[in-house]
């Protein structure tokens, strides 16, 4: 049963603002930035992290999308982490370019860990749409590494919330046509393996770009390796149906993540936050 936190914020916060903005990456004329949030409340310990990639089709540039969740989680205790990288429109660049600057920035963030207060063992994947394919590919695919990155820093996440990821980029899956010369090797579905971190994998039933059947195939997969997928499937949902202006669908979301980081030990039942 669903763990309903309480609508009352208990720590004593106002509004949180990004209090870190580094460029974590510059590549040719672009410089990539990430929005860091520190914890309301800092703790000795190091804490989890959660990065978040946004949506777009590997096309659109959509850097705030996830701040609302970003901007929540911090407030329960974890640094937040916004990341910028390349994509069509704004850059000219491939989806192959997003996914060099997804796994730098998941580089950047572990090397970066104890001047960040983050345990280097507790980062956490996020992504929604074509940022959901990034954090899943971060964890699953081997090749599409930046050549200036260090590679003996591990871009593996050790936990995925994926929100109508696009996991499935073979004929008939979405963005082929973009990805058609290299898509075994860039398709999470085609390259699951045993390295395939914990996963909430959420989606709605009337989802035009990732259907119930391939995420229900995702989940069998990872479960015949032995591997966790919690799979949430919405009811007459579309495609995006878990942004902040669909807030009900938001805050349903958003707390079903926030238990599934608990059943992880990644967060306490502690401080309950009012949602907003």
């Amino acid at each position: 049963m669903r763990i309903y936190l309480a609508l009352f914020l208990l720590v004593v916060s106002t509004a949180i603002f990004a209090q870190d903005r580094p460029v974590f990456k510059i590549i040719g004329p672009d410089s990539l930035i990430m929005d860091i949030y520190q914890p309301a409340i800092r703790s000795e310990k190091k804490v989890p992290a959660m990065v978040f990639y946004f949506g777009g089709g590997w096309s659109g540039w959509n850097f705030d999308k996830f701040r609302p969740h970003a901007e929540y989680f911090s407030k329960r205790g974890l640094v937040t982490i916004l990341v910028d990288y390349r994509v069509g429109k704004k850059h000219g660049t491939s989806p192959a370019a997003s996914l060099r600057d997804a796994k730098s920035a998941l580089r950047y963030v572990r090397s970066n860990a104890e001047n960040l207060g983050i345990d280097p063992d507790k980062i956490i994947a996020c992504g929604g749409s074509a940022g959901g394919h990034l954090a899943a590919a971060c964890a699953v695919i081997e090749g599409f590494n930046e050549p200036s990155d260090d590679l003996k820093i591990s871009c593996i996440p050790n936990a995925l919330v994926l929100f109508n990821p696009v996991i499935d980029n073979g004929p008939g899956g979405y963005g082929y046509e973009r990805v058609q010369e290299y898509y075994r090797e860039f398709s999470p579905l085609h390259n699951l393996n045993s390295m395939a971190p914990p996963t909430l994998f959420m989606v709605g039933t009337n989802d035009r770009h990732v259907p119930v059947e391939t995420a229900e195939y995702y989940q069998r997969v990872m479960e015949r390796m032995g591997l966790r997928c919690d799979l949430n499937i919405y009811e007459g949902e579309k495609h995006g149906f878990f942004n902040y202006h669909h807030f009900d669908m938001y805050k349903e979301t958003l707390l079903d993540t926030d238990e599934f980081l608990q059943s992880l030990g990644y967060l306490d039942t502690n401080p309950k936050i009012k949602i907003e």
